[in-house]
């Protein structure tokens, strides 16, 4: 066993990475430049731009102070993170910023509970990645004629991954060609991403049960700290 004072420093910088330190620290929402302005909040957290892996956790604002209604490990990009502003098409980064959260998709069902909009996966299901289509970064079922099979995802072939899911609203609303598509908070694969976050099967069915559409929740994306911190979102 190692000595106290290492037991000590190890339980605060765990505690640090939930945003929860005892006799000071505030809870991550609050100390965050911009939350979606909803009670409730998901954070994707890793260590450092070049970080594969983090932590996600869930949060809910009660009687004005933000408590965390859960957490996983949470996967990113083979590539790490990227400011979401900047980032490239087909460099599997995980864009870093704050996002709504359109609706939830799945090859299953949903999970008892769930009240989030919630599109079931088709064999004629498609998330269309071409630049030169007016589907791009856009469900498309069936595939636009336009869209390339090449240039897109068949959901369905996804049968892990997407199981369970939520679009992350990136690129999303006004979406600029070459700069990314299919941005997903999803079920963990055999690694890393190609851009989206992932999580356990049971913590996707946790945080669609956990998600309300009348409160608006956002996803913030980011790193403890430098230019891409998720407190500057």
């Amino acid at each position: 066993m190692g000595s106290p004072a290492v037991a000590t420093a190890l339980v605060t910088a765990s505690l640090l990475v939930l945003g929860a330190v005892p006799g000071g620290g505030q809870p991550l929402p609050a100390r965050m430049a911009d939350t979606g302005g909803g009670p409730q909040l998901i954070t994707a957290v890793a260590a450092r731009t070049g970080s594969t892996t983090g932590t996600l956790t869930w949060w809910d604002l009660r009687n004005g102070q933000w408590v965390r209604a859960g957490s996983a490990k949470a996967r990113f990009g083979a590539n790490g993170l990227v400011e979401g502003a900047s980032r490239k098409q087909d460099t599997s980064t995980t864009p870093t910023g704050l996002y709504h959260l359109p609706y939830a998709f799945g090859i299953k069902g949903a999970p008892g509970g769930t009240s989030y909009k919630y599109r079931p996966v088709r064999e004629k299901s498609w998330w269309c990645q071409d630049n030169g289509s007016r589907s791009y970064n856009r469900w498309s079922e069936p595939r636009a004629r336009d869209c390339r099979a090449a240039e897109s995802e068949h959901l369905i072939s996804y049968e892990k991954q997407y199981a369970y899911a939520m679009v992350i609203g990136f690129n999303y609303t006004a979406p600029v060609r070459g700069r990314g598509a299919g941005i997903f908070l999803h079920v963990n694969g055999s690694g890393a991403t190609a851009g989206c976050v992932s999580v356990p099967a049971d913590a996707m069915r946790r945080i669609l049960r956990w998600a309300d559409p009348d409160d608006d929740p956002h996803i913030a994306i980011g790193t403890t700290s430098g230019r891409t911190a998720i407190t500057r979102y």
